[in-house]
């Protein structure tokens, strides 16, 4: 089955784009999902987690305090390489079992972090969801409740915009409008729906 990668960088309207796309019938694999799905309330890797850097990095719920761990990881280098190569090998055994169960004529994985690991050695193409990162910074900020640094610090770990884009196969503009982005998703499902028809001719 073709496998389509979806990124972007923060902000850039990922969700937005595999929404449209599972709304024609397309099967998504979301890696933030998974990455959720891993360390739920009770698993192996939560408990490991707590135990490593102590019982304050959860919620009263018993939840992973995510926004806690986030501003943890950004600030000590280790603990992003402990936490990563924790989770990172879990997600990979998730989202490989999703691709190989997945139906229809092609899949999308949409991850974040695509090009900065591994992932995209599992997908055929990759698209990306653009848009000018000043427009990054202003919807993520809205969007997540953050100071525009911190956004501006995610941005900084993440791929180059420019990088980004000259990995990609196909690129969504998605600084426009929503029927703008609808237009360039429908466009893209018929190519890939004759990519995958081809490659079964």
């Amino acid at each position: 089955m073709l496998r389509i990668g979806l990124t972007g960088g923060i902000g850039a309207g990922k969700t937005t784009v595999s929404d449209m796309f599972a709304a024609l019938g397309v099967t998504i694999v979301d890696a933030d999902v998974i990455s959720r799905e891993v360390v739920a309330v009770g698993s192996p890797a939560l408990l490991t987690i707590a135990k490593h850097f102590g019982e304050g990095i959860l919620l009263e719920s018993g939840e992973l305090d995510r926004a806690q761990m986030r501003t943890r990881i950004f600030k000590d280098a280790d603990a992003k390489q402990w936490l990563e190569q924790l989770l990172h090998p879990l997600i990979r055994q998730e989202t490989l079992s999703q691709l190989d169960h997945a139906a229809g004529a092609y899949v999308i994985l949409s991850s974040p972090l695509l090009l900065e690991t591994d992932q995209h050695r599992l997908v055929d193409r990759i698209v990306v969801v653009d848009i000018p990162e000043t427009l990054q910074l202003e919807r993520a900020s809205a969007r997540d409740k953050n100071k525009r640094d911190q956004i501006q610090a995610i941005i900084d770990q993440q791929i180059p915009r420019r990088q980004r884009l000259a990995r990609a196969d196909d690129v969504i503009d998605n600084s426009l409008s929503l029927e703008a982005t609808r237009t360039s998703v429908e466009q893209l499902h018929a190519h890939y729906t004759h990519l995958a028809d081809s490659l079964h001719a």
